[in-house]
């Protein structure tokens, strides 16, 4: 408490001396890719969850790659290289927590990379699940993923939280990669 009787509040950083841990940081809108570009030219490894799109024009079929989350870029750092990543251009802040700034436990970066490469079409089981069931995914790239059962239709909906990002992915899975767990 400080001299007035109120409660200080303390920032908290997940920096580290020697331990290299992932960070999101806040990019210009559309300037991911040129941001992973500059990092990796300083020995900074990040990383970027890009999505596969196709696209149709006429005959002609053109392929990109899009970012998951628009504007965010995540980098691996030692306490040393946190002024170093801010000063790449296009590269506005780290995202904080109020104004603390939290590492993202490396499981959740190993999810972001499942999520992108996931493309499952499978034919379905027929174990009953409810909503707001909570279930685990058995096989296929995302094995290992824990969400909340959504919906009930012909395919699952399942909604994945990812704590420490403060986001939701809401992802089609096929009912036969499914568990439900306690």
């Amino acid at each position: 408490m400080n001299h007035k009787g109120v409660k200080a509040y303390q920032t908290i950083s997940h920096l580290h001396e020697d331990e290299s841990r992932w960070f999101a940081v806040y990019t210009k809108y559309k300037a991911e890719k040129y941001v992973i570009a500059q990092l990796e030219k300083t020995g900074i490894e990040a990383y970027i969850p890009l999505l596969r799109k196709v696209r149709r024009y006429g005959s002609k079929i053109r392929i990109s790659h899009v970012p998951l989350i628009n504007s965010y870029v995540f980098v691996k750092i030692k306490q040393a290289e946190h002024r170093e990543v801010l000063g790449i251009n296009h590269v506005f802040e780290f995202v904080k927590q109020r104004k603390n700034l939290i590492s993202i436990p490396a499981d959740e970066i190993e999810l972001l990379k499942k999520i992108v490469g996931e493309d499952c079409e499978l034919k379905l089981a027929d174990e009953a699940y409810s909503p707001g069931d909570k279930i685990e995914v058995i096989s296929g790239n995302l094995t290992g993923l824990r969400g909340r059962l959504i919906s009930t239709k012909s395919k699952q909906n399942v909604l994945v939280e990812l704590e420490n990002l403060s986001f939701q992915f809401l992802i089609e899975v096929d009912r036969s990669l499914l568990v439900k767990r306690v």
